[in-house]
């Protein structure tokens, strides 16, 4: 079988960790922690950036941040994970989910638009499979509209860029994955990004339990106490000593994965007049991170087909997210029908082919002649 992801060692992740526990301190806020982050603010430009336990930790702050409740909408595209939405629905929060444009498959600027009014508090944009969503149209639609923040899911997208601007530099907030099946692991974690310096101080206070903890480390203040909301959302020193070695080795990696997508596409868009199928876009002002190869089938009936043979020839490939819009959660929290007839589209034809770092040449011309096997059974 080849897998549809198989977690990988880099460089010096097994070192890393065993020196992380021989120096004691194994929990959040570790040497290791300052390390990961200091890179990341480094190699981003951030104002800073705080390492979590998952990138769903990450959208839980900034849900908190933004103090987000009952009566504020937040905009989130319906083709995303639930984890996009959860956050601002646990806060009481009502959603409002708009439709991907076919390109990228990112949240679509001129849905945003129909879809604001003055209860809109942010819209949350997903940079779907790596690649920067329409950031031009969504900043457009949003210039005159100072109250409504911009946060980037950019679970996907670490390290590529927009017209030359890294991902994830764009809105007030953004938020990183590094989940075992993400470009860098660390087998569970995320970041959230801080763009604006006003932001630091209240996101340290959440981070640290809703304690001034970081006020009385840096001497500031005598002591510290308890002083907002906040959660215990930081990574271990452990899980972070695991991630800056993937980091450290960032430029290799995407250059490993970006051979994996060139030899997807080289193998199959010979193909795709005749099966009648589409390869991911790249826009030209965008370079993608790379994060996984899809095709879109031309029906739903003929993407399951695919997915049943390709199984039965040894390729674990699999769909991916089914539309907020239409699931139970999705309709509970949302204060309209919403109609986002891409989405619907793009989700009932969508498959994510094996992609990893390490999938080897032999092992993809496998996968890309299995796939052609299945598909002159199914698309001609």
């Amino acid at each position: 079988m080849i897998r549809f992801n198989r977690p990988g060692l880099e460089g010096s992740e097994l070192d890393y960790i065993a020196e992380a526990v021989k120096g004691g301190h194994t929990s959040s806020s570790g040497p290791f922690s300052r390390r990961t982050a200091d890179l990341l603010r480094a190699r981003l430009g951030v104002e800073d950036v705080l390492l979590t336990t998952s990138c769903t930790d990450a959208l839980e702050m900034t849900s908190l941040l933004l103090d987000v409740g009952p009566g504020d909408t937040v905009i989130v595209p319906s083709f995303t994970f639930t984890t996009t939405a959860l956050a601002d629905a646990r806060q009481g929060a009502t959603l409002r989910f708009a439709d991907i444009e076919p390109t990228t498959l990112g949240i679509d600027p001129s849905h945003v638009k129909d879809l604001l009014d003055d209860s809109v508090r942010a819209v949350v944009a997903v940079h779907y499979a790596g690649v920067g969503c329409d950031l031009d149209g969504l900043t457009e639609v949003l210039s005159d509209r100072s109250d409504i923040s911009l946060v980037e899911d950019n679970a996907h997208g670490l390290f590529g860029t927009h017209r030359g601007q890294l991902l994830g530099t764009f809105g007030r907030f953004a938020t990183l994955s590094f989940h075992e099946t993400k470009n860098f692991i660390c087998g569970e974690g995320g970041a959230l990004l801080l763009n604006d310096e006003a932001d630091i101080e209240r996101a340290h206070v959440l981070y640290d339990k809703g304690t001034n903890r970081r006020a009385f480390m840096l001497g500031e203040v005598d002591k510290y106490s308890w002083k907002d909301t906040g959660s215990s959302f930081g990574m271990s020193d452990i899980l972070a000593a695991f991630l800056l070695a993937q980091l450290e080795r960032s430029e290799d990696i995407l250059r490993r994965r970006a051979a994996v997508s060139d030899r997807y596409r080289a193998g199959l868009e010979p193909h795709t007049e005749r099966l009648g199928i589409g390869l991911p876009v790249v826009p030209a002002h965008s370079e993608s991170a790379h994060h996984m190869f899809y095709v879109l089938m031309p029906s739903r009936q003929q993407r399951d087909a695919m997915l049943e043979g390709l199984r039965t020839l040894g390729v674990q490939a699999t769909f991916h997210y089914v539309p907020l819009h239409s699931s139970t959660a999705g309709r509970a929290y949302s204060d309209q029908d919403a109609f986002c007839p891409v989405t619907d589209d793009i989700s009932g034809r969508l498959l994510r082919l094996p992609y990893y770092t390490s999938l080897g040449e032999a092992e993809q011309q496998f996968v890309i002649d299995a796939f052609l096997e299945v598909a002159a059974a199914h698309c001609e």
